[in-house]
């Protein structure tokens, strides 16, 4: 069982940045882990997501604007997202699987964080 924590939430204005953060409860090293988000009124969707082995992958809407790394010494994975928009606004959520396949879809892990809230101002 892994336990994952969110933490770098909050409330920032239009082209702010933020660093979210999600630490493991054990190591990370074989896990693929990703950020998904839920705005209200709407369902999950896919973020970004790195592999057990580090190759990165991002939805088009953030492409070029977020990034994610995984710190395998800390087991944490990180997500910077820089050039906020209002649209990000959502409480984003930190998920874990072991090995990891179609890293897009939430269906495809196990292990869920509690999420943290991004609000972003015009």
């Amino acid at each position: 069982q892994v336990q994952l924590v969110e933490s770098g939430g909050g409330l920032v204005q239009a082209g702010d940045s933020l660093r979210l953060s999600c630490a493991a409860s054990g190591p990370t090293t074989w896990y693929a882990m990703a950020w998904f988000r839920q705005a209200p009124g709407k369902e999950r969707e896919f973020v970004a997501a790195t592999s057990w082995n580090g190759n990165t992958y991002y939805s088009d809407s953030v492409e070029g604007r977020f990034t994610i790394t995984k710190d395998n010494a800390k087991n944490t994975v990180y997500l910077q997202q820089n050039s906020l928009k209002p649209e990000d606004t959502a409480i984003y959520y930190c998920a874990a699987e072991m090995w990891g396949v179609g890293l897009r879809s939430p269906d495809r892990y196990r292990y869920w964080g509690q999420g943290t809230q991004v609000t972003v101002s015009s």
